[in-house]
């Protein structure tokens, strides 16, 4: 089984958009990701809630499931070794910041477990995936 890297994309497409069969992928994988994905998720689920676009119980919901995905997955940190790799140049560039991060972790994480499959709903992360020789999702 090809273990999937998690970008915060598909994470909130899963949570806030509500896509079952995403979130159903996510629960029956072997799952790895970034540091940065629960930042950016938990970040987001604030705005959702300021914004009104998620109501008390369902930002409870939300929360539960983001807080079991990052007990249930690896994450990898966002140290020097990562930062490092994210200013490199990437074979569709431009790329925002927070991406080449996740591009960078997905790199390092590739390098130690082979086999990553990005699932991503960003089109730069899905164009520098597939541009480094990885298969993307959904």
């Amino acid at each position: 089984m090809s273990r999937l890297y998690v970008e915060t994309s598909a994470l909130l497409r899963a949570l806030l958009e509500g896509d079952a069969p995403l979130r159903a992928r996510l629960t029956e994988a072997e799952v790895v990701t970034s540091a940065l994905t629960f930042t950016e998720a938990a970040r987001a689920l604030a705005r959702a809630r300021r914004e009104g676009r998620l109501d008390a119980r369902q930002a409870r919901e939300v929360a539960r499931w983001l807080a079991a995905f990052e007990r249930s997955w690896d994450v990898l940190a966002v140290d020097a070794p990562v930062l490092a790799r994210a200013r490199d140049d990437l074979p569709a560039e431009p790329v925002r910041t927070l991406d080449a991060v996740h591009l960078a972790s997905i790199l390092e994480l590739d390098e130690s477990f082979g086999g990553l499959t990005v699932v991503s709903c960003d089109d730069r992360i899905r164009r520098n995936a597939e541009a480094l020789g990885l298969p993307v999702a959904p």
